[in-house]
């Protein structure tokens, strides 16, 4: 019934030549696609944006070509795993600037603690995904930098799909044991090297969790790939099966 629906539904119109041509000419890893990933990007880019609600925040506008920029980078990573990669969520925010959040923790003693976060991306497991419209111009203007905030926060919803936030995505039985084991490992060593204060190439955030290491290395594949190779070539080989070819290799 489920495929019967989908294809009943059919696929959206695809986004005018005029505003692809203007998301290739902003956003590098899109132009730097070959022709037959160009098409399937478009075609999720498309699937995207009939499906999203993207909602701006205070006085920021986003015109077409920038709802198709932001649609197609939250794309990106979806480019082997398909459109089943945009279940479980409605919403697209995005901020001017990085935005504040608070936060609350009950520790084992049962006291609360109240804080705040500034923030340029977020993705909530059953919710928005949410994102800082200035950190992402930042990370187009930048692109090999070893940063993108879009890719980043997608990872987290790809990661929920399976119903567990963990640092794998849904796989296929085998290469899901094979994943779990050599993300382990990768990610136990680089925690350990982060606790002696190390300085690392790849950014100490993806210490902070293995979901979070996930995520840090998928922006690496996309932004920074020759790094994540050198640092940590079984992790890239799995994102490179996973994602598809880096744009910039």
């Amino acid at each position: 019934m489920f495929g019967l629906f989908r294809r009943l539904r059919g696929q959206p119109p695809l986004p005018d030549s005029s505003t692809w041509h203007a998301v290739r000419a902003r956003v590098p890893w899109v132009a730097r696609l070959d022709g037959e990933r160009d098409a399937r990007l478009q075609r999720l880019t498309a699937r995207f944006l009939a499906d999203k609600v993207i909602t701006p925040v205070g006085d920021l506008a986003l015109d077409d070509v920038q709802r198709a920029q932001l649609a197609a980078l939250c794309c990106l990573p979806l480019l082997e795993f398909g459109p089943e990669g945009l279940a479980g969520w409605r919403e697209l925010i995005v901020y001017p600037d990085a935005f504040r959040v608070n936060r609350t923790h009950v520790d084992a003693a049962g006291v609360l603690h109240e804080w705040d976060d500034e923030l340029i991306g977020e993705a909530w497991e059953a919710g928005p995904l949410i994102l800082s419209w200035a950190d992402v111009q930042s990370d187009l203007a930048q692109p090999r930098a070893g940063f993108c905030v879009a890719v980043h926060e997608m990872a987290h919803k790809i990661d929920a799909l399976d119903g567990v936030l963990d640092g794998t995505p849904p796989l296929p039985r085998a290469w899901q044991r094979e994943w779990a084991r050599d993300f382990q490992q990768s990610f136990d060593g680089f925690v350990e090297r982060v606790d002696r204060e190390e300085e690392t190439p790849i950014d100490p955030y993806a210490a902070e969790a293995p979901e979070e290491f996930f995520a840090v290395c998928s922006e690496y594949h996309f932004s920074d790939p020759r790094t994540l190779q050198q640092e940590m070539p079984q992790v890239a080989a799995h994102l490179e099966r996973f994602y598809g070819p880096s744009p910039f290799l």
